[in-house]
């Protein structure tokens, strides 16, 4: 039996888990290709260490962060993605337990910085944060100015391309509880600012179009979670008799 220590990939491009393989000779590592193998292997170790990509098949990688630090607190994973949208920081600012400490490293960088992140973690029991992550981050972080979960939330609605009857009825709002929300949001993402700019030159934007654009250019948004949120959609909908 090696006496390297266990890994567990959660990664579903071959060609990425050959890096790892071949970036990683000090660590046996368990290869999975989504997330839901990784949380099963994981829920066998008291104190599992993963690395994970964050965009898979079955469970992405912020779904298994989320049910295997609910399990297994103290479990470490390093997240390793092409990806650093504001949309997976906040998602991750939630859910991060204050007794484990994790990575998050983007995929561009060489070997070297990938198994230092990966003994920073696993090994010396530090954070380790991609230097491109941490202004995201920060942002993402700011308990001021920053969108909150339920501005988000309309956000979503309204890059679905949803009325604000229908987004009133999915969440329990009055029209008026949307339109106060939408307000916040746009206030967030500066929108009424450059609303009352155009304004004064006598232009307009369509205000709901100008904060999907917004959002999709910080990363608050991206296709690859629109299209799980559509899923969700689909079967509200369902369920409301409304499709």
């Amino acid at each position: 039996m090696s006496d390297k220590p266990r890994v567990i990939i959660a990664e579903d491009n071959p060609r990425d888990r050959e890096f790892l393989g071949s970036a990683l000779p000090d660590y046996q590592l368990q290869f999975t290709t989504n997330g839901r193998e990784a949380l099963h292997a994981a829920q066998a170790l008291d104190e599992p260490w993963v690395i994970s990509d964050l965009q898979m098949p079955e469970m992405d990688g912020i779904q298994l962060a989320r049910e295997l630090w609910h399990e297994r607190p103290a479990a470490r994973i390093v997240f390793w993605s092409q990806h650093q949208d504001e949309i997976y920081l906040r998602a991750l600012a939630d859910i991060i337990p204050p007794e484990t400490v994790y990575g998050f490293v983007l995929k561009n960088n060489p070997s070297e910085i990938l198994a230092r992140a990966v003994d920073a973690v696993f090994r010396e029991t530090q954070c380790w944060i991609d230097q491109k992550i941490r202004p995201v981050q920060a942002r993402a972080n700011k308990t001021s100015g920053g969108v909150t979960d339920l501005e988000y939330e309309v956000l979503i609605d309204i890059a679905l391309g949803l009325t604000d009857n229908v987004i009133a009825k999915r969440r329990y709002l009055s029209r008026r509880g949307v339109q106060s929300r939408l307000k916040s949001l746009y206030a967030k993402l500066e929108i009424d600012q450059e609303q009352r700019v155009s304004e004064n030159v006598g232009e307009t934007m369509n205000m709901r179009a100008r904060a999907v654009s917004v959002a999709l250019r910080r990363g608050l948004i991206n296709r690859f979670e629109l299209e799980q949120e559509e899923e969700k959609l689909k079967r509200w909908m369902a369920r409301e008799g409304l499709s």
